[in-house]
């Protein structure tokens, strides 16, 4: 990290979801500016593969974040192995396309509960822990879709990344007077395994969408997690990051045309 920003080596990150994808990314981010990060995921074979990417000082949780049990083991086997907790990404979610008229209600709480449910759950348990070091720091993994645009199949989806943005509003009021910040990143279409599971032709015509010209990595939206959670960002909460290389500016496909 440049010297204009102090330090976060040794710093203690959990980023639930951390296994694969944006997730993985961020954490990615964290550990190469020298913190102890642990990954939160369900399945372990993907965790240990995480890990081993990860390098050395990285750990690994199983753990589902639509349990509050599971939330508040996670988040004390992160303290007892790294002496605490510093920053929180939460990160984990999940997006299956289901259109409003097949929609089940098993379906609905199963994106709920991971994507919302599971979010509070995670900050809700980790909010000792962060109080303890003084200068907690959470970051939620949000998104464009909901908040701003739209994807048909996904109004679920939408509705849960909207709500994250509710919750962080309200847990930023109680979270300040115990010097804990909580913001969130907005992340674009993204380069991740489940998009290259998409084809060259979705690829293209996403790249084509977004002025800058191309999809988004992974670590473009860790490094925007990695300065929320800097001494430096200290008086930044309640606040969301847009990180999609201008995706939501254009007004019509002529726009894009025009430039």
């Amino acid at each position: 990290m440049s010297s204009m920003f102090t330090s976060l080596e040794g710093r203690s990150v959990l980023v639930t979801g951390g296994t694969k994808g944006i997730g993985l990314g961020i954490a990615r981010v964290f550990a190469e500016a020298g913190c102890k990060v642990a990954v939160s995921g369900r399945d372990v074979a993907t965790g240990a593969d995480a890990v081993a990417a990860l390098g050395a000082g990285a750990s690994f949780v199983q753990g589902d974040v639509c349990s509050a049990d599971d939330c508040r083991r996670i988040v004390d086997e992160v303290v007892e192995r790294n002496g605490g907790l510093d920053v929180l990404c939460a990160n984990a979610g999940v997006f299956p396309e289901t259109r409003l008229e097949e929609m089940t209600e098993e379906a609905l709480d199963h994106v709920l509960d991971t994507n919302l449910k599971g979010n509070i759950l995670t900050v809700a348990a980790a909010i000792p822990a962060l109080a303890k070091t003084g200068r907690g720091r959470i970051i939620l993994t949000s998104s464009i879709t909901g908040p701003f645009t739209a994807i048909p199949a996904l109004s679920h989806y939408g509705a849960s990344k909207a709500g994250q943005l509710g919750f962080m509003r309200g847990a930023a009021m109680e979270l300040a007077p115990k010097g804990i910040t909580i913001n969130a990143v907005l992340p674009g279409n993204v380069l991740t395994e489940g998009l290259v599971g998409l084809g060259e032709d979705y690829l293209r015509t996403a790249a084509e969408s977004i002025p800058l010209g191309h999809l988004g990595e992974v670590e473009d939206i860790g490094y925007a997690a990695l300065f929320l959670a800097t001494e430096e960002a200290k008086f930044i909460t309640g606040q969301s990051i847009v990180i999609d290389g201008g995706q939501t500016l254009p007004e019509a496909p002529s726009a894009m045309e025009a430039i």
